[in-house]
């Protein structure tokens, strides 16, 4: 038979079931709320427990178990702000500990200055007294290079000259400045590829006897036509023993073989009358006993001969490799003529900063007294090297004849010697323009360095110097090889 069960277990039953029911409404929205609605569960299902606690045994109460406290609203979530980004991202940098200051201070170099860059950005990665203009010795050979490269052009070739002179029996033989004009009739000059007087002379003979107002006669008369330079022909700050030592000639428009002793040396005693040795070595190449004397050719005199030069990208390359210092004497003096600031070796002081003028590099510092650099007088600021040798490095323009003329540490010219025993690991990574005066020596050029940067630089040893700071200018250039694009200006 059904029975029905009693009151009290009718009342425990119930209470049973809601507190089922709210577990089970807990976990629902613990589910559909996630972590967020933990807290309102927990409250639904205290709230049932109490509910159905005080209903036991309480079967008489007919009022209806509480609704559930609502759920909170869920707190929306916000994204947070994007991050700034920079408009333009820096490459990484170097991280730059690399030194050679110590190497700067060795007391070989007396006075120090000097200027390192990466020659692809232009920075400067090291400078001590870099932009104060200082004497720099031959490494002037490398403005006076770039300088006539810019004017002169490189494929530009000087000529020599001979022409009908004003009287009977003359001719005039007229410098055009060019140095390494030859006597040689045969064998190797110091100048490779040099016009020789010979051939000059033989074309001299063949225009005489074939035209008919002077075949037949004889050729008594040579006038040398120096007019193209004009004023001193040596600086009072050129120290004279350089003279007979045999580093440089007199500057004269007209010359052979630089006025060497012997043609073929690169040091050979220079005469006090470059020009008069000009003149005898003609006529011997003529085959004539004739007077000489010097003058100036006729306006518009018929050419009887004419002999040109190498390239001045060649004399460039010349000049650098072995320094000759006429050669770069003449090229100066070439140079200042054709930007129109005259002819003498004070125009050079203007020429040379004008000529230098297209490559954008400020000369407003400078002081120019040659354009070989044995004046004492001479200002030019490391920095200034370093920039410009930026842009021989890059060949720019011309420049490239002045990158294939400097001289390759251990290798080739002036630096064939050099970076021996600890500084022989920058051999063949370094080409560079010597120099040496009395009071200096210099160096200035580009660097492979040993991490593949390149560099350009100027280093100067300036004071109570001897020969062996050639050994210190080597080693902190090795240094700066060794440390490449890390190396410290501090």
């Amino acid at each position: 038979m059904n029975e029905s069960p009693p009151p009290e277990r009718t009342g425990v039953r119930a209470g049973m079931r809601r507190r089922a029911a709210a577990v089970a409404a807990g976990l629902i929205a613990f589910a559909l709320l996630g972590s967020g609605a933990v807290a309102a569960g927990a409250m639904v299902g205290r709230a049932a427990e109490t509910t159905a606690e005080s209903r036991v045994g309480s079967a008489a109460d007919p009022s209806p178990p509480p609704s559930p406290p609502p759920t909170p609203d869920a707190v929306p979530v916000t994204a947070a702000p994007p991050r700034p980004v920079p408009a333009v991202v820096l490459p990484a940098r170097p991280l730059r500990t690399c030194s050679i200051a110590s190497l700067s201070t060795d007391p070989r170099l007396a006075k120090f200055s000097g200027s390192v860059l990466n020659a692809d950005t232009g920075e400067v990665l090291f400078d001590r007294s870099g932009t104060v203009p200082e004497r720099t010795a031959s490494v002037m050979k490398v403005i006076t290079s770039a300088a006539a490269l810019a004017v002169l052009g490189p494929d530009h070739r000087i000529a020599t000259r001979v022409v009908r002179g004003a009287e009977p029996g003359t001719v005039v033989l007229v410098g055009g400045g060019d140095p390494t004009l030859s006597r040689l009739a045969s064998g190797s000059s110091v100048y490779p590829g040099a016009p020789r007087l010979s051939e000059l002379a033989a074309q001299v003979r063949a225009a005489w006897a074939a035209d008919p107002a002077t075949a037949g006669t004889s050729l008594s008369r040579i006038v040398l036509d120096t007019s193209l330079f004009s004023g001193m022909t040596w600086h009072p700050s050129w120290a004279r023993t350089e003279l007979p030592l045999g580093y440089s000639s007199e500057i004269t428009a007209l010359q052979v073989d630089a006025d060497r002793a012997d043609p073929a040396a690169i040091v050979s005693p220079r005469s006090e009358d470059p020009v008069g040795r000009a003149g005898a070595a003609f006529a011997s190449a003529l085959g004539v006993r004739a007077d000489i004397v010097e003058g100036v050719a006729p306006p518009d005199a018929p050419v009887l001969g004419e002999v040109f030069s190498q390239p001045v990208s060649s004399l460039v390359q010349t000049s650098l490799t072995i320094s000759d210092n006429t050669l770069a004497e003449a090229l100066a003096r070439l140079t200042t003529i054709a930007v129109g600031a005259g002819n003498s070796q004070d125009a050079l002081a203007m020429g040379i900063p004008r000529a230098l003028e297209s490559y954008g590099v400020d000369t407003s510092s400078m002081t120019i007294i040659d354009g070989q650099g044995m004046s004492p007088d001479n200002r030019v600021a490391p920095s200034y090297l370093a920039a410009l040798m930026r842009k021989v490095a890059a060949r720019e323009g011309a420049l490239g004849a002045v990158y294939d003329g400097l001289p390759v540490a251990g290798r080739t010219g002036t630096l064939a010697g050099r970076f021996t025993g600890p500084n022989a690991d920058a051999r063949g990574s370094v080409v560079a323009k010597t120099g040496w005066i009395d009071t200096g020596y210099t160096l200035s050029g580009v660097i492979a360095a040993a991490d593949g940067t390149r560099l350009t630089f100027a280093f100067y040893a300036i004071g109570d110097v001897r020969d062996h700071a050639k050994a210190a200018l080597d080693t902190i250039t090795a240094g700066a090889y060794r440390c490449g694009d890390t190396l410290s200006n501090h």
